[in-house]
């Protein structure tokens, strides 16, 4: 059921039921993060591995001791800076916090939203509470590894089911501005000597972490907490996606050996351009899409691109190579997780 109930939201999510609401990244599938029954829902739902941590996400006023064991002076350093905004922060858990949140782990994922609909559904929540404290564990509203939605219709389509029978409900708030899933930074382990990790690239880059850090935060490694959308293949579309070979030779070259393909011979199929010179001669059975050369606003159109992509027969989806720059890092990532969920 789609609302616009900010209160009944509320009521539904403190009663153990599901909500999937609107952020600024991507829809979330929301659940109280302290019902380990509720957050079981989540898993459920998304048919999601239950050693994959969640995200709990916080009203602004919210009181991060409740949550965390300490608040290192990095965190504050990066919350000052970013929050409310797409950053996740890795932390070390508070002992009452359940550890369905976490896949079991001894940490947290933490973040404030800006979406003002979030923000407002995190403050209500919270204030049911005899407590007064309440964080939403929400990760995207999506099947486990598919495409994250950024609009009311997307998560519609993607729980058609569950919502018929009265398991979720959609608060409705617009289209995500950002368009993909927040930076994740780990700070859980600035005890042991480790600096800020990076596991996640995201809209917040990594020149402007070290900006505020004053440092470089290093690459995730082996022994690095486990996180949302972590996994080698991830974000996938239904239609298989590859990546394009760099240049306009090697594009034709294998546009016209498809074309030889008895598998997808008459078959469409679509690629996404970000340098309209690179296009290769014209062949009718290829639709070329043109591509924000922003990074900012490619994020921001890539995942409902891909959701429409997906209803419309195609083949195969072809992504041109982007630029490898920091700012366009969390796109690649993107779509390296994606094109991996095809590989043999």
């Amino acid at each position: 059921m789609l609302i616009h109930s900010i209160q009944a939201a509320a009521e539904r999510l403190n009663q153990g039921d599901l909500v999937a609401f609107p952020t600024e990244t991507v829809f979330g599938l929301g659940a109280d993060a302290e019902n380990p029954q509720a957050v079981a829902k989540i898993y459920q739902i998304k048919e999601r591995p239950s050693n994959h941590p969640v995200i709990v996400h916080l009203a602004p006023e919210a009181d991060l001791s409740y949550w965390a064991k300490q608040i290192p002076h990095e965190a504050e350093l990066l919350i000052k800076a970013f929050w409310p905004g797409p950053l996740t922060l890795i932390l070390q858990r508070a002992a009452h916090i359940p550890a369905a949140v976490s896949g079991g782990q001894s940490t947290v994922g933490l973040r404030c939203p800006s979406h003002p609909v979030a923000q407002a559904l995190l403050r209500e929540f919270a204030e049911q509470r005899p407590n007064g404290q309440g964080g939403l564990a929400a990760p995207s509203a999506n099947k486990f590894g598919q495409v994250s939605p950024t609009a009311s219709q997307h998560v519609m389509n993607e729980f058609a089911t569950e919502i018929a029978a009265d398991e979720l409900w959609v608060l409705d708030g617009g289209a995500s501005e950002v368009g993909i899933e927040s930076t994740i930074v780990d700070l859980s382990r600035l005890g042991e000597g480790v600096p800020a990790t990076l596991l996640r690239p995201g809209h917040i880059t990594r020149q402007q972490l070290s900006e505020v850090l004053g440092y470089e935060p290093r690459n995730k490694d082996a022994a690095a907490p486990q996180v949302s959308g972590s996994l080698k293949a991830h974000y996938a579309p239904k239609t298989l996606l590859q990546w394009l070979p760099a240049s306009e030779e090697a594009i034709s070259a294998l546009i016209q050996s498809m074309h030889g393909d008895a598998t997808v011979t008459a078959a469409k199929w679509a690629v996404l351009v970000f340098d309209p010179t690179a296009y290769p001669a014209e062949y009718e059975s290829v639709d070329y899409i043109a591509m924000p050369r922003d990074p900012q606003q490619y994020a921001q159109r890539l995942y409902a691109l891909l959701r429409d992509l997906d209803k419309q027969g195609y083949a195969r989806l072809a992504v041109q190579p982007l630029p490898e720059d920091e700012s366009w890092e969390a796109i690649n990532d993107r779509l390296q997780r994606a094109a991996a969920a095809f590989e043999g």
